[in-house]
């Protein structure tokens, strides 16, 4: 069995113009954590981004930087704290997954992903875990030319949104094995499940 999770960093866009893009899927999933949880977000400067506390090790973030400075926030609350990359999860979004997919991964490469490359540069490591949730590709969508950055700062449209809300609920079925460290578990209920709905 891994360590148990001690930080959950959604990743992020602030602002409410970017609240409902697909970049912010990483925020969807932490606010909906802490609903589930009982916590509540407040801003930390000093961890420059909001983060919430639940129970007595686990805390959730959310950077308050933009996305390609994710890792000052992520850096800074694991430092602060005392956490290993081993002990972090960070949630993103993921265009080589379709909208409904979530995966789960531990380290690799961030596949051109500005806030998993400021956090592997902050923690000088990419050996930590992370929630992959599916967004789709610009190229599978109805307008395929159009470029990822414009792709990843837009809406999804109503049934994507669906479909990724439903892999947040699957994930949030599968939190209690990921903050046990009970990885396998989790990610036969996380990678298997969808097939069977």
């Amino acid at each position: 069995m891994a360590d148990p999770i001690r930080l959950v960093v959604g990743l992020g866009n602030p602002g409410r113009e970017h609240d409902a893009t697909r970049h912010n899927a990483g925020f969807w999933f932490a606010d909906a954590l802490a609903r589930r949880l009982g916590a509540s977000f407040s801003h930390e400067s000093r961890f420059a981004g909001d983060m919430a506390k639940a129970g007595h090790e686990l805390r959730l973030l959310k950077p308050a930087t933009y996305m390609n400075l994710s890792g000052r926030a992520a850096g800074a609350a694991a430092r602060f704290f005392g956490v290993a990359p081993g002990e972090m999860l960070v949630v993103h979004d993921e265009l080589d997954l379709e909208p409904g997919d979530a995966r789960l991964k531990f380290g690799g490469g961030v596949a051109g992903h500005n806030g998993l490359k400021d956090i592997r540069a902050a923690c000088g490591t990419a050996d930590f875990w992370r929630l992959r949730l599916g967004i789709g590709h610009p190229r599978d969508s109805e307008i395929p030319q159009q470029q990822v950055v414009d792709y990843v700062l837009k809406p999804p449209r109503r049934e994507e949104r669906a479909a990724i809300e439903s892999a947040i609920d699957r994930a949030l079925d599968a939190w209690p094995a990921i903050a046990a460290g009970e990885f396998e578990r989790a990610m036969t209920a996380l990678h298997t499940k969808r097939e069977t709905e």
